[in-house]
């Protein structure tokens, strides 16, 4: 690692812990049901929550007019107090955000004055910054559908929006693990294919679980290895929607069956990684990613049935969601000491 690198390093890092922060604070909103509360956006006069009662009245009468207070909250005795509750991780949310857009476009400036950037990162830094404002509109995106007819947000622009998270995420960590380690490393490459295609369903698996929690389908079939009724597939799977095809990506029953199934194809490559390293000769990095990656997947499958069986507490799901940062985290890095 080259000493000039060493804030541009400390820099995306601390990006790569923003980013975590976002998703675990998301993961609260969401478990919460407090991303419609926030009912407009706007750049500036949204960045403190109402700080009079008359504003806390105002915001609460507008939210008033929308669906999930609508169809939903008008029939729970939701009072004022409940809206600034939910009120205050839909903005901690956003204001997450913009910390994010400052934390990186101030010091790229700097960076790019100092002429700390090589070519090369500063294409990668603009990369993240195009993903960092796309991500902010998939936000937007989300919450528009749930403030139109339907008191909840799709649960296709969910996925979307949690797994950008993700992938932004993971970049960022690429781009910094690319400067700790300017040397090359071996690349052995029936581990670095092998690799790749756990990070693909590793990838598939984000988003079925964005569309698990878009859809609450973590609420049923609370039983572990079988759904409900002792069935492998439930019946339900193939009468949810009209097409199998759709009860696999609409049906709550469907959706869960994929979700569940596909965490043990993610465990199963990730064993074949970790047992096909044992015919290479490693270097201790790579040994150790592929250890720990191991490790991570096992207790994120544990976590995945104990959030199933107890109906997803908040806790549980918010911990699950965490272990799976920790999980891309570990593949991310392990893909890379496999490539370069």
């Amino acid at each position: 690692m080259k000493k000039e690198n060493n804030y541009v390093i400390i820099w995306l890092l601390s990006g790569c812990l923003l980013l975590f922060m976002m998703v675990v604070v998301g993961g609260i909103t969401r478990l919460t049901n407090s991303g419609l509360s926030m009912t407009d956006w706007h750049l500036v006069t949204d960045t403190f929550p109402p700080l009079t009662e008359e504003k806390w009245s105002h915001a609460f009468e507008e939210y008033k007019k929308f669906p999930e207070y609508q169809k939903i909250n008008i029939h729970n005795d939701f009072t004022l107090s409940d809206y600034k509750f939910i009120y205050f991780w839909e903005w901690f949310h956003r204001f997450i955000g913009r910390i994010i857009g400052l934390a990186f476009i101030v010091p790229f400036v700097y960076f790019l004055f100092k002429k700390r950037l090589s070519p090369e990162t500063i294409k990668k830094c603009v990369i993240l910054l195009f993903m960092g404002a796309f991500q902010g509109f998939l936000g937007w995106f989300m919450v528009r559908s749930g403030l139109i007819d339907n008191p909840d947000v799709s649960h296709f622009r969910l996925a979307l929006h949690l797994t950008f998270a993700f992938i932004t995420f993971a970049y960022t960590l690429w781009v910094a693990l690319d400067l700790i380690y300017p040397n090359k490393a071996t690349v052995i490459l029936p581990l670095r294919r092998l690799a790749r295609v756990a990070l693909v369903f590793l990838l598939l698996q984000i988003i079925y679980g964005g569309f698990v929690a878009g859809l609450n389908a973590g609420l049923l079939h609370n039983y572990w290895p079988l759904m409900s009724d002792g069935q492998l597939i439930h019946d339900s799977v193939f009468i949810e929607k009209s097409t199998l095809f759709l009860s696999l990506i609409e049906g709550k029953s469907g959706v869960q069956f994929v979700h569940r199934t596909m965490a043990y194809v993610v465990v199963g490559l990730i064993l074949a990684l970790y047992y096909s390293s044992k015919k290479h000769i490693l270097s201790s990095l790579q040994k150790k990613g592929i250890n720990v990656l191991v490790i991570i997947v096992f207790l994120q499958f544990t976590l995945g049935v104990f959030t199933l069986l107890y109906s997803v507490p908040l806790w549980l799901g918010l911990l699950h969601q965490v272990m799976a940062f920790f999980l891309l985290t570990a593949m991310t890095f392990t893909l890379h000491r496999l490539s370069k």
